[in-house]
């Protein structure tokens, strides 16, 4: 399940990227109680892009923006609950590691939905019911806390 963290120049130390990405990816993971899943956790994949300094636009002006973008598949982030709790942490997380420079309001979280089927785990498209079958194989599971 790719995460693209999009970052304009400077919001970010680049000491941090790593941090950022395994931060935001136990987020994830701890928010669809698949914490520990040894099927999940190596098949959460991460870039990071760093947009220029004024290449950044919002309302046509340039500004600093973060944004965490996850494609998953169409039961991920289905909840409501997962929705608000991983979109708080994602804030949260961008936020402290900027030192408190990056304003909350231009930190952005949205999620793009797979086509059922289209899902690639292992080198095989599966279907909603094949890689939930898979990730089940690759317990134990934690409780969102």
């Amino acid at each position: 399940m790719p995460l693209t963290l999009t970052l304009t120049e400077d919001v970010l130390p680049a000491k941090d990227f790593d941090l950022a990405i395994e931060r935001l990816t136990k987020s994830m993971l701890k928010w669809h109680n698949l914490a520990g899943n040894t099927v999940m956790a190596p098949n959460v994949t991460a870039n990071i892009h760093i947009v220029q300094a004024g290449r950044s636009y919002s309302g046509g002006v340039p500004f600093r923006g973060a944004w965490v973008e996850w494609k998953v598949p169409s039961f991920a982030f289905a909840s409501r609950e997962s929705q608000k709790g991983f979109g708080r942490d994602a804030v949260d997380i961008i936020s402290e590691l900027s030192g408190g420079k990056q304003p909350r309001d231009n930190i952005y979280f949205n999620v793009v939905h797979t086509v059922d089927g289209s899902w690639n785990l292992d080198g095989q498209a599966m279907s909603n019911e094949e890689l939930g079958a898979a990730i089940a194989m690759g317990a134990p599971v934690a409780e969102v806390e």
